[in-house]
């Protein structure tokens, strides 16, 4: 694959208008972050019609083609390890994988080797889209290290596509069940509160002024209830980085564990170290979306792993 590259072709939308266009091709490619568009952008891979474009701060106008072309990449820097992986389903397009809690999804710094990555890699025999990048091939979205469940993975770039059309037009359905802290007091609601870097810790997202971050949607339902907590499902609009763990912190309801975002009451944070419960209590329950090339409907479902169900049974949710 080296020397070639891949062709996009990106429609904007009428909502678009008036945005970067790194941060609307950023919106609309999922899969492609805005640094890497930025990029992309100044080398000259961007085209509107026949003429180049290399500004990425650039105004959009509003419903405009673009066409991207983005180098295939270079022999995988990650190494294929022979890591166990629970597939839940898997055909010559993509597969899906129940990730186990402890798991980081790709190589980075302090995590160059034993992710989910290597172990595709070997799974696969390196037949994974390359459209994620070196680092990243087949990986179409991500779930936090310490969050458990369900991830699709691409194999073929037509079904990399296919999914990240998917997930930029919200059609994808993602549901996970988590425990919070304190008992939420209406039986349902949604979080719709735009997301971005902290600009106090760079390490953690915050809800932002509208305009400056992405838009992020939750919709939450009280499942039932304990003494202390509460468990919930958490069904996603959008898909952006610890959104439910922000979401939920901001209604004055902390994921169980979670320690970034909240701090447990003191009766639930006894019961989790009694447990030795050490991650924030959130599952990656249900994935369902249309195949990319077969066009079948597809769900699939994780059963909560042991030491959450364990921590449900302690806290009487």
């Amino acid at each position: 694959m080296a020397g070639g590259s891949d062709i996009i072709d990106v429609a904007l939308e009428a909502g678009h208008a008036g945005w970067r266009l790194d941060r609307a091709l950023a919106d609309a490619l999922p899969t492609l972050s805005r640094e890497r568009l930025k990029s992309l952008i100044k080398s000259g891979a961007l085209t509107r019609g026949e003429a180049l474009v290399r500004d990425p701060s650039l105004k959009v106008a509003g419903s405009e083609a673009f066409r991207l072309e983005v180098p295939f990449p270079t022999a995988a820097e990650a190494e294929a390890q022979d890591i166990p992986l629970v597939i839940v389903h898997e055909d010559e397009h993509l597969l899906i994988v129940d990730k186990p809690a402890g798991l980081v999804v790709h190589p980075a710094a302090g995590n160059l080797d034993g992710t989910l990555v290597n172990a595709l890699l070997h799974h696969c025999a390196g037949r994974l889209s390359g459209i994620g990048g070196v680092a990243r091939p087949g990986i179409v979205h991500r779930i936090d290290k310490d969050t458990s469940g369900l991830m699709v993975v691409a194999k073929t770039d037509v079904a990399h596509e296919g999914l990240a059309r998917q997930f930029s037009a919200h059609t994808i359905d993602r549901r996970y069940i988590a425990a919070v802290n304190g008992i939420p007091r209406i039986d349902s609601g949604t979080v719709d509160a735009p997301l971005a870097r902290s600009s106090v810790n760079r390490k953690k997202i915050a809800i932002v002024e509208e305009g400056r971050g992405k838009r992020a949607v939750t919709h939450w339902k009280r499942l039932s209830v304990g003494r202390d907590s509460a468990l919930v499902e958490c069904r996603l609009e959008t898909g952006r980085t610890h959104q439910v763990r922000v979401h939920m912190a901001s209604l004055g309801h902390s994921l169980v564990g979670d320690p970034v975002y909240g701090r447990n009451n003191k009766a639930v944070a006894a019961v989790a170290k009694a447990l030795n419960f050490q991650r924030q209590a959130l599952h990656a329950a249900v994935l369902g979306f249309t195949h990319p090339v077969t066009k079948h409907r597809l769900s699939f479902d994780s059963p909560v792993p042991k030491d959450m169900q364990e921590l449900f049974k302690a806290l009487g949710v």
